[in-house]
Formats: C-alpha cells, sequence, structure tokens
C-alpha cells in the first residue's frame, strides 16, 4: 500500500494538485536535532528550474506537525507535510476521456472505479517524491556515520549530461538517464537472506520512485557476460576489503563492509508535446492527444536526492533492526 519499512517506518500521503502532500515516520528514535534548515539542501536539489526540468516551481517549505519539540524529534510518529501552492488543474481536464499514454491516468481509473484524482498525477505523480526526500533527511540523520551520494551519470544515452539536455530542448523531446549511488562506511552484516536481503528491500522502495525502470549492483548485467574468476571479488584483509566490487558491497543478500554501489535506469517523462494515439473512453475510439502543461524534459536531473532518501529509508531501518543506530541521541 503507502507504507514501508519495519522500525524506521514511512507512510506516504496526498496528491500533486490536492492540499498537500507529506509523510508519516513511525519508529524514529527519540532526541535527533530537527529543524526546516536541515531539509533545504536536499529539497533545493530535488527542485526543478534548472535547465530540462518543469517550469513548475512550489516553495516546498516543509510543515514539521508532529513528533518534534524544541528542534527534538520525540520519538512519536514524525509528521511532515507540504502545501501544494502552484497549480493548474485545468491542464489535465480531459484525461478522464483521454488517458495519456506511459501514465497511470488507465490503471488509475479502473482499479480505483473512475474516484482517482487524475490531476497531475494524482497520487501517482513525481510530486510524492518530495516528501520521500524529506523522510530520508530524517534516516540520514539516523545513520549519520554513512556517506550516501547519488549523480545522474547518463542521460539519453550520453555522458554528456548539459550536451544531452540540449539536445532534447531543441528536439522538443523528453529523455532518460542513468543514477548511480554509493554508500560508504557501511557496517557488515544488514540485511538478511531472500526475502529481506539489501537488494530485496532496496529495488522495493526504489521502483516506487515513479519513472524508475531498472536496477543493478555492482557489475550488474555486465556479470553474465564475465566468468566466476573475472566477477569474484578477492578478499585481501580481515575486514572484508575486496581488491574488486563486482558485488557492489553485497554477498547472501548481506553487506559485506565494502561500497554498496547501484544503479538505477530512468525512463524519459511520459508528457510530451508530441501528439500521440489514445482510446476517447467516452466515444470508443481512438484519437490523437496533444499534452498541455509543465513537464520535465528529463525528469532523471531530479533523482539524485531522491535515490539518496529511498536508500538512507532502508539503511536507517536495517540498522536500527541491527541495533547499529542509536535509539537515543545526545
Amino acid at each position: 500500500m503507502n507504507t514501508f519499512g519495519r522500525l524506521f517506518r514511512i507512510h506516504i500521503f496526498g496528491e500533486s494538485h490536492g492540499g498537500a502532500v507529506g509523510i508519516n515516520i513511525d519508529g524514529c528514535p527519540a532526541g535527533i536535532p530537527l529543524s526546516k534548515t536541515d531539509f533545504e539542501a536536499d529539497l533545493a536539489r530535488r527542485k526543478s528550474g534548472a535547465k530540462g526540468t518543469t517550469p513548475r516551481k512550489e516553495s516546498d517549505q516543509p510543515e514539521l506537525l508532529t513528533g518534534i519539540f524544541e528542534n527534538k524529534t520525540t520519538g512519536a510518529p514524525l509528521t511532515i507535510l507540504f502545501r501544494n501552492e502552484n497549480v493548474r488543474s485545468k491542464d489535465y481536464s480531459n484525461l478522464k476521456k483521454t488517458p495519456r499514454p506511459g501514465h497511470a491516468d488507465f490503471v488509475a481509473q479502473h482499479k480505483f472505479g473512475g474516484y482517482a484524482d487524475y490531476r497531475g498525477g494524482g497520487h501517482f505523480s513525481g510530486r510524492l517524491t518530495l516528501p520521500l526526500t524529506a523522510a530520508g533527511v530524517v534516516a540520514k540523520k539516523v545513520c549519520e556515520n554513512l556517506n550516501i551520494e547519488a549523480r545522474l551519470i547518463k542521460a539519453g544515452g550520453e555522458s554528456d549530461i548539459e550536451s544531452a539536455i540540449n539536445k532534447a530542448i531543441e528536439a522538443n523531446q523528453s529523455i532518460g538517464g542513468i543514477v548511480e549511488c554509493k554508500v560508504n562506511n557501511l557496517p557488515v552484516g544488514l540485511g538478511e537472506p531472500f526475502f529481506d536481503s539489501v537488494e530485496s528491500l532496496l529495488s522495493h522502495i526504489v521502483f516506487a520512485i515513479p519513472a524508475i525502470k531498472g536496477i543493478e549492483f555492482g557489475s550488474g548485467f555486465r556479470a553474465a557476460q564475465m566468468t566466476g574468476a573475472a566477477h569474484n571479488d578477492n578478499i585481501i584483509d580481515a575486514k572484508g576489503k575486496t581488491e574488486t566490487n563486482h558485488a557492489g558491497g553485497i554477498n547472501g543478500g548481506i553487506s559485506n563492509g565494502n561500497e554498496l554501489e547501484f544503479r538505477v535506469a530512468v525512463k524519459p517523462t511520459s508528457s510530451v508535446s508530441t501528439a500521440q494515439n489514445t482510446m476517447n473512453l467516452q466515444k470508443g475510439e481512438v484519437e490523437a492527444l496533444k499534452i498541455e502543461g509543465r513537464h520535465d524534459r528529463c525528469i532523471a536531473l531530479r533523482v539524485p536526492p531522491v535515490l539518496e532518501a529511498a536508500t538512507a529509508i532502508v539503511l536507517a531501518d536495517l540498522m536500527l533492526l541491527e541495533q547499529k543506530a542509536p535509539r537515543v541521541i545526545n
């Protein structure tokens, strides 16, 4: 549903053009210093405004409603809210009868019997990555000794990101990208075999980020072309340090103490100005649809802080489960 995690447990809510979006965090340790300024850096990285991103601009000011007292977490559920202010719902008025190709419009209307809020994608919107990013800010404080960093390494198949964005703007099209995430200082022993492996949990939450279509750890799909001897990471000290890192820092679903490394594939933004065919559900016939509104040329530009947040949420939960993160912070 809309909840993830066991001890560090998040519940996400809201719609793109509704009154607000937000997140509730249950299991957040008491005593963590937290104020609005702590959110500024990551929320600014996620914001639109840069070349290739949507012109829709929101203030994105977090309201810390519950679970906080005198700038410290209390141990009670922490609620963070973001008001929606800059909406143009008229741009989406025709979506009930003509669902957009590549979007969740069609499946949402069917799953929820026609009651889903379709404006701006409703509950399926990338707008929901805002509270997810906010939860990541808190999660990073829980596992503050870890260094979590994600960056866009390819856009539109090119390593030259600026060139790829310029080409997309010139062609009036959207493009996808590859975002890489690395985590250092991770202890040995996080995760479980099989269903709660580090890869399983990260993959679970990563696919909750709209537009993610693939994930690989370490050498990923290249491993299928390697020999066992080439792919194995030779252990060179008693702490488990390895010569190479084809495993991406995970063996048997459990962190091995080396750098956690994975990459995700981000699809092109589905909303494009090019006319596309869709079914007119009122007329029962196919017709051309031209999408209006404000959209990203490359949503992958805004994914790195969201991916860091998702990673931090998983690792905070795993560290609390292993009691490697403090429940009380002085």
